[in-house]
């Protein structure tokens, strides 16, 4: 097995405080968190692409400063509409600083605040690997008055849409995020606000 990095270690530590404290949102949920924490006792290596049975990911819901309004993107190689997020990287210390680092890379959009506390949490199947898992832990961000977001190289469009109004064709997923994001942004407007 490759030698894990030392920032993989804090990482991998932080994985495991956050879901183990962390009360679930949903029956579905529990049982994701359940089986991410089987796998995280695989050691460092679950924070990365490499380990083929399946890795941890970060993603967000992003909602504009008025909470009417979620930004989303037409990824590019689903061509589905889908939340930001992605690969956690070396460089990351927590769950959270990998979703904001995603969710600011992928928008564009710098003065992104970000709950740390998760809101849903997801596994499913990708082509990553030759076919693996990812064990996609989603948090809530909240973009600053004004925002205007750039499409970056992984996605085809962004777009904000209301929560009642969401484009077509969406990932799986999508949709369980939006209650308790908009739970979670409105429950910390005032920690998250500037």
């Amino acid at each position: 097995m490759p030698e894990t990095p030392t920032s993989l270690t804090a990482l991998h530590a932080d994985a495991i405080d956050v879901l183990t404290r962390w009360q679930p949102t949903s029956p579905a949920a529990a049982h994701a968190r359940d089986r991410t924490l089987t796998l995280l006792a695989d050691g460092p290596v679950a924070m990365t692409r490499a380990h083929r049975p399946g890795h941890v990911t970060a993603s967000v819901l992003v909602v504009d400063a008025t909470g009417e309004r979620l930004l989303l993107c037409l990824h590019g190689k689903f061509h589905k509409w889908a939340q930001l997020g992605g690969h956690c990287e070396p460089t990351d210390r927590t769950l959270a600083d990998a979703a904001l680092r995603e969710a600011t890379e992928e928008s564009g959009i710098t003065g992104l605040r970000i709950d740390p506390v998760p809101i849903d949490l997801d596994v499913h199947a990708v082509p990553c690997q030759g076919g693996s898992f990812h064990h996609d832990v989603r948090f809530a961000v909240l973009a600053p008055a004004g925002a205007v977001e750039r499409v970056s190289d992984e996605s085809e469009a962004l777009g904000w849409f209301p929560p009642d109004g969401l484009p077509t064709p969406r990932l799986g997923g999508v949709d369980q995020l939006v209650a308790p994001g908009l739970a979670a942004v409105r429950r910390s407007l005032p920690r998250l606000a500037p």
